[in-house]
């Protein structure tokens, strides 16, 4: 309860700054929850484009087909539908166009975390500043007041340290879904290139799997 108590302190001697700086930092706490469920949905996950990858390499393509199926997220849904169009152009065509959607939903709202990384430090920098102004006034130096002047100087700092903390935990999480975002790159690359090269086979293969789920399901039923 102590700790409590002096942390509100401490942050009340901030000065308004410090609100902003909260308010940056909740700002920070959504994006990467909202980012983390939101990549958790869409990546498909690097186990799976390492296993597809191996599978169509070794032409098992039966085995690539049903890791499409069983599959979840943007690059497995991309390819299944790739395999299904005409030729090898169409296919192409079709997964630079949706690949390059899904990943700009993905970058999206990380924008805003690199502005929070340049402008946290220049709100705790203002707030220092603001509040060394309030310690150094007139009043202060006339008086002769030195034991006021310093401890005024250590609360400025607060807000210093605040934005600093702030702009640590921004850049940690922009790196985190950064770092992500390469490696499903990566993997889009890797998977496309093959599913170029072997199409024809990774359609008629799929095509006999759907109609084997197809009659499965009827005679279920």
């Amino acid at each position: 309860m102590d700790y409590i108590v002096t942390g509100i302190d401490f942050f009340q001697k901030g000065g308004a700054v410090m609100y902003v700086l909260l308010l940056c930092s909740m700002f920070v706490v959504a994006i990467g929850i909202e980012r983390a469920l939101h990549f958790k949905r869409m990546d498909s996950g690097r186990d799976f484009a390492k296993d597809f990858y191996q599978q169509v390499a070794a032409g098992q393509y039966e085995r690539a087909a049903s890791l499409l199926q069983n599959g979840h997220g943007v690059l497995a849904a991309i390819i299944m539908a790739a395999v299904q169009k005409e030729n090898r152009e169409q296919a192409a065509h079709y997964m630079e166009l949706q690949s390059g959607i899904a990943l700009s939903r993905m970058r999206q709202r990380l924008y805003y975390l690199s502005v929070i990384v340049t402008l946290a430090p220049l709100l705790g920098l203002l707030g220092t500043i603001s509040g060394m102004i309030s310690s150094f006034s007139v009043f202060n130096v006339a008086s002769g007041q030195a034991t006021a002047i310093t401890g005024g100087v250590g609360e400025a700092l607060i807000a210093t340290a605040m934005g600093l903390c702030v702009a640590i935990a921004a850049l940690t999480v922009h790196a985190y879904f950064s770092q992500r975002l390469e490696n499903i790159i990566t993997d889009m690359e890797q998977s496309f290139s093959l599913v170029e090269e072997h199409i024809a086979s990774l359609r008629e293969v799929g095509e006999n799997v759907a109609e084997g789920t197809l009659a499965m399901e009827g005679g279920t039923r």
